[in-house]
């Protein structure tokens, strides 16, 4: 029997080396892409020795649709891909007004058209081959606007709109879309997005990338439609679907706001 793999995005780090390292010690064949080659290959030769699984390293630029294309094609000739982690994702915090349009657009580009890409075309190669499961990362900003965070909130809406109905449409095949929203997570994400000031990430609970992943692991493998972890983010998630969304927005760019400097102060 050809062996089966796990394609994992954003896999160089964070919550995407976390998936990669619960997938290996399931015995996973592994898929690993993102732009930095040198980060891929220490984590595969770290989960090759540890679990003597196959990892391929394929470093690719997401953010560019024909490389995500190619990516996919030059995959799915060699390999039967059975599980799909779309886990690559971009975001900035800052005034919309004064964002570098290049940022926005690199956000959308791999939030939504590289994740879109991916999903159309592993749902199609599942469903020839007999099924398989998609894990799509959205996040808690999936389900309110974000004020200082407008285009990444956007972004996720559409993940998880994406997912919730991909779930229904596939409800009736062994193709399973499960998606993910975690809230303010320890990764290399915050500083990248310069979001390590903010009140989301200042004042409240972080969870720790490899809680976030095994819940979101779990409940792929068990055919959830949506998974937040936490009670917090579940509180958050319940309470943005009960409340007006203009008052969401207000509630949301209060935690997307840099503290006042007498609070970083007193913090420091």
């Amino acid at each position: 029997m050809a062996a089966k793999w796990t394609m994992i995005t954003g896999a160089s780090e964070g919550l995407g080396a976390e998936f990669a390292r619960i997938a290996a010690a399931e015995g996973h064949d592994l898929i690993l892409v993102a732009r930095q080659a040198d980060k891929l290959e220490r984590l595969a030769e770290e989960l090759r020795q540890r679990h003597g699984i196959a990892a391929e390293v394929w470093p690719t630029d997401l953010s560019d649709p024909e490389a995500v294309e190619t990516l996919w094609r030059k995959v799915a000739l060699r390999r039967h891909v059975e599980v799909v982690v779309n886990n690559a994702g971009l975001g900035y915090n800052g005034p919309f007004a004064a964002e570098s349009f290049e940022r926005e657009k690199a956000s959308v580009m791999v939030n939504v058209v590289a994740l879109t890409i991916l999903t159309k075309r592993a749902v199609t190669h599942m469903l020839r081959q007999g099924g398989g499961r998609i894990l799509n990362v959205a996040s808690t900003a999936s389900f309110m606007p974000g004020p200082n965070m407008a285009v990444y909130h956007a972004t996720k809406a559409y993940v998880l709109s994406l997912g919730e109905a991909l779930a229904v449409e596939l409800g009736a095949t062994p193709v399973r879309v499960t998606t993910l929203c975690p809230g303010a997570t320890a990764t290399n994400f915050a500083a990248d997005a310069q979001m390590q000031q903010i009140v989301l990430f200042s004042s409240l609970p972080v969870a720790s990338a490899h809680s976030v992943a095994r819940a979101g692991w779990r409940a792929m493998k068990r055919g959830r439609r949506l998974c937040v972890p936490g009670p917090i983010n579940k509180l958050v998630a319940l309470s943005s679907a009960l409340a007006p969304r203009w008052l969401s927005a207000r509630i949301a760019g209060r935690f997307l706001a840099a503290p006042a400097a007498g609070d970083r102060a007193a913090a420091d």
